[in-house]
């Protein structure tokens, strides 16, 4: 059995001021075309479909045209689940208008005899496919309310929760089907920041709280589908073939340079699945530069490019964002780098402009700011074209 493994693809998602949506429609029409060449029998989401809880209509036509593509008209099964910046309620409610396309979407984490685990039939025999969508902390405690003291801290809530679901799996598979795991989680250990600028990922879940050790993969499942961390990489410590697929596009400049990809499952009932990576071309690069006007106006990776500009200068440029705009077709930030006396950064300290926002609205209310508060205030920071740092 040929499983296509594709996660992350955050659709509405913009850069600065920049819509995307025309290289989201392409990017996905490539993954369509990798499931058609390889005549994959299963394709597996592992979240975040969506950028946001209630995405746009016109980020919905092109999320769920893409999904049609991949059931190939329904004749393959599409497993999707709710990934940390999808709604589940939304999921839920959707789930029944796209099951007639052998789409099938989990919002809800469910008890594995009530929807948790799916048994489909694919064009190469059965396949269980146990779904295990985001967890928030706050709802943990509610989950399954006849086990519900057993977990005790959030990284024991996950592993009893995906040994329930390979348990039952096992006894579904019987040995005649080939088990998968799809679930949208941080195991520790995954790399995140590789370029130590921001990424997609959303800060407020990517925390300790939220992180669980390589003991919540189970051993039952020929393969782990995991979603939430952007960077492709295996999965650490896993003692079953696991992978992060990884985002669709490079979707912040922490991202930038990253070889996006999907992954090929090859698998048989009872016996680890073999993966092969097939890198995606699809999307508009995004390129951090940094350097003296005239040097950056010689590069010849900054005008096809969403851009990150820090120009080098003898002092304040006041006319530096205009002329970057009129310059650069794809500018999303651009900063000036000046030597400042002690005087003028005594009081910012070397903190970002979110840090400063952040300490002012601390004061002026006298808690911390909401996350979605900070999250807007970064967006404004981006149409404007400014770095927030």
């Amino acid at each position: 059995m040929k499983a296509l493994h594709t996660s992350d693809w955050h659709v509405g998602k913009r850069i600065g001021r920049y819509d995307r949506l025309e290289e989201y429609r392409e990017v996905i029409a490539e993954v369509v075309a990798v499931a058609n060449e390889e005549e994959v029998d299963l394709v597996l989401h592992s979240g975040d479909l969506f950028d946001r809880p209630v995405p746009p209509i016109e980020a919905l036509d092109v999320a769920f045209s893409g999904l049609v593509e991949l059931s190939d008209q329904g004749r393959r099964p599409v497993v999707v689940i709710a990934g940390n910046h999808d709604s589940a309620g939304f999921f839920e409610a959707l789930a029944p208008f796209l099951r007639g396309y052998n789409i099938h979407m989990v919002g809800e984490i469910r008890r594995p005899d009530d929807g948790g685990v799916l048994d489909l039939e694919t064009p190469d025999g059965r396949a269980v496919v146990s779904c295990f969508p985001f967890l928030r902390e706050g709802r943990a405690f509610h989950v399954w309310d006849a086990i519900e003291d057993h977990y005790k801290q959030y990284a024991d809530r996950l592993r009893a929760i995906s040994e329930a679901y390979s348990a039952h799996a096992g006894r579904l598979a019987g040995g005649n089907a080939v088990q998968f795991l799809v679930a949208h989680f941080l195991v520790g250990g995954a790399k995140v920041h590789g370029h130590g600028a921001p990424r997609g990922e959303r800060a407020l879940h990517m925390g300790e709280a939220y992180a669980a050790t390589s003991e919540v993969i189970p051993p039952g499942p020929q393969y782990v589908a995991l979603g939430h961390i952007h960077a492709p990489q295996p999965v650490p410590g896993a003692k079953v073939p696991a992978e992060y697929a990884g985002s669709l596009l490079e979707l912040d400049f922490g991202e930038a340079g990253e070889q996006k990809r999907v992954v090929l499952v090859e698998a048989k009932p009872g016996v680890p699945a073999t993966v092969r990576s097939i890198p995606l071309k699809g999307g508009r690069r995004l390129v951090r530069v940094r350097g003296e006007w005239q040097e950056l106006l010689k590069r010849d990776d900054v005008h096809d490019s969403y851009l990150d500009v820090t120009v080098q200068t003898a002092g304040p440029d006041p006319g530096l964002v205009d002329r970057a705009r009129e310059e650069f077709d794809y500018l999303v930030h651009v900063r000036a780098d000046y030597p400042r006396a002690d005087t003028e950064t005594s009081g910012r300290g070397g903190r970002s402009l979110e840090e400063l926002y952040g300490m002012y609205y601390q004061r002026a209310e006298g808690v911390a700011a909401p996350e979605e508060l900070m999250a807007a205030f970064r967006r404004v920071m981006d149409e404007a074209g400014y770095a927030a740092s």
